[in-house]
């Protein structure tokens, strides 16, 4: 069983709920560009919406072509809405939330889900975390790496990190709209550096606030190979034993130990840097993804596993599906 669990989804059903004046006026669809566009709380989405992010046929056929044979939903980062009141956000997680649900239903043999959650109301997002994991069935929820320009370590999350541990929820890390004031419009630096490192920020504030020391069992991916982080991890460990005053007042262990005991995907595009991060990492720490339907996704990433030097056949078929099989059973 080969599963890509990292995908986008917009749900056709999500787009008819908020025409009909769902989360008005907090999300509206507008026309921008020639084409349909989300703007929420004033912030309008960086591009037209695809349709490949919405058509089933599309994306069955697309899985198809890739050889995967099962797809996690989960948002679109463009459309997680941390800028949204309170209570507006949990109406529109709900509503993204029951849609992704319907639409793995729709095909049960290719599609799992992936919620979305409030951040920017941790007891609200706990709680809809614990109604995905339950009611909805759905196998974990994708988080951004700030929330509304703050990052994760800087607010109270506690409440969503024991629910995620209750629940044995994976938590996906995703990068969204990356290093905020820093001026990356040229040469695509935005996506091809701005993102992965946006998620090394985030990943490394999580590490060092102590939130893997007090909730151990506490599953995470990140997105796009862990970002930099397993390339700089050595960084990370000189820093905890050379200025522990600033680094260790919350980490009993060196970041290199907690990092190990996370999760990251394939999409790094080179077979000698994925054979870097299972040698390092450990094939069991490493899932499929694919950031479809993206151009800077990967598509062709059975061939990319298949093709890493140095992998068992059973290293192979556990980072091809066995290891997310084992996460969500």
């Amino acid at each position: 069983m080969i599963v890509d669990v990292h995908a986008h989804c917009i749900p056709e059903e999500l787009l008819r709920w908020i025409d009909r004046g769902g989360a008005d006026p907090g999300v509206r669809i507008i026309e921008n560009g020639g084409g349909r566009a989300v703007e929420i709380a004033g912030r309008v989405t960086t591009a037209p919406l695809r349709r490949d992010l919405t058509d089933v046929a599309t994306r069955i056929a697309a899985m198809d072509r890739m050889g995967v044979d099962v797809q996690v939903l989960s948002s679109w980062a463009d459309l997680t809405a941390y800028e949204l009141d309170p209570g507006r956000a949990t109406e529109y997680a709900k509503a993204y939330n029951d849609s992704l649900a319907a639409e793995a239903a729709s095909n049960t043999d290719r599609f799992r889900a992936m919620g979305t959650i409030p951040l920017q109301d941790p007891p609200a997002a706990a709680a809809e975390l614990e109604r995905v994991m339950g009611d909805l069935g759905m196998v974990g929820v994708q988080i951004a790496t700030t929330v509304d320009g703050v990052w994760l370590d800087q607010i109270d999350l506690e409440p969503i990190w024991e629910s995620a541990v209750a629940a044995s929820a994976l938590i996906l890390l995703h990068p969204m709209r990356p290093l905020t004031g820093v001026d990356l419009n040229r040469y695509l630096l935005d996506n091809m550096v701005g993102r992965p490192a946006e998620s090394t920020i985030a990943i490394a504030g999580l590490i060092f606030s102590g939130v893997f020391d007090r909730f151990p069992d506490l599953r995470v991916c990140v997105v796009h190979g862990g970002g930099f982080a397993p390339f700089q991890i050595g960084r990370m460990d000189r820093g905890f034993h050379a200025k522990p005053a600033v680094t260790a007042r919350h980490l009993a262990r060196k970041p290199s130990d907690v990092l190990k005991s996370l999760y990251v995907d394939t999409v790094v595009h080179e077979p000698e840097v994925l054979s870097f991060i299972v040698s390092y990492l450990g094939a069991d720490r490493v899932l499929l993804g694919t950031d479809y339907p993206f151009e800077m996704g990967d598509h062709d990433p059975v061939n990319l596993v298949r093709s890493t030097p140095g992998l068992s056949a059973g290293q192979r078929e556990a980072v091809l599906g066995g290891n997310a099989m084992r996460l969500f059973s």
